[in-house]
């Protein structure tokens, strides 16, 4: 069984080098997803080795492992220069993992950092539309104690990253403040306002908006934009 599990980390190691050098996007999709199926397999392995290093009978009586629960992470640090963008994750006790447990896959436009069987618990951090591409290749992780630094390298050197995704940077962008509209007819105005603050809204807006469809909808019609999108959460 040792030799199997050496044979899968130099697959791991060989799917790597091919992801770096793959150009086409679906062929790094294929391949990521097949590094993370061979991962799964290396772990599966490793909790069938024993602490002599030699496999664990199948007539023998052990303990049963004790399950891994998956964890998604999204508290983490970032800074830049002119080269790379760090990513820094704090996770206690991290340094203490095997170095196979701790791996990062790389897109040009995404990152999954991965940390596994830490005190049962499968780390994860996935960072998707990066605000710019980067380069696979050329970037990096590396495990410090209780720290893992990952860096992006960026493939246009020298641009500064005003966020670290595209969503943080849609989700930071001031929304335009909701205005009557010119319309003749005040209560087509109201609707067109109560459409717009609907799409821009947060939760608690559209709460807001759905409870009082809902007193008012026995009492006065209801045009149809908010009786096709406005949806009650309990």
């Amino acid at each position: 069984m040792s030799s199997k599990l050496e044979e899968l980390k130099s697959d791991v190691e060989e799917l790597n080098k091919l992801l770096s050098q793959s150009t086409r996007q679906k062929c790094k999709d294929i391949l990521t997803l097949e590094i993370r199926k061979v991962q799964t397999e290396i772990s599966r392995l490793q909790e069938q080795i024993g602490s002599s290093g030699e496999s664990i009978k199948p007539t023998s009586v052990v303990p049963q492992q004790s399950r891994c629960y998956e964890v998604k992470l999204n508290n983490y640090a970032w800074d830049q220069s002119d080269k790379f963008v760090k990513i820094f994750v704090t996770l206690k006790n991290v340094h203490t993992l095997p170095a196979e447990n701790v791996y990062t896959v790389f897109t040009e436009n995404s990152m999954e950092l991965h940390m596994n069987k830490l005190d049962n618990r499968n780390y994860t951090l996935p960072l998707k539309n990066l605000l710019e591409k980067i380069d696979g290749s050329k970037s990096s992780w590396k495990v410090k104690t209780d720290m893992v630094v990952v860096s992006l390298a960026k493939e246009e050197t020298g641009k500064t990253w005003s966020h670290l995704t595209s969503s943080e940077k849609k989700a930071k962008e001031p929304k335009p403040t909701p205005k009557l509209s010119d319309n003749a007819d005040p209560s087509a105005g109201l609707m067109d306002l109560m459409k717009q603050m609907y799409e821009d809204g947060d939760d608690d807006m559209k709460r807001s908006i759905a409870k009082a469809w809902t007193e008012s909808r026995n009492n006065s019609g209801m045009p149809s934009f908010l009786e096709r999108h406005i949806v009650l959460r309990k």
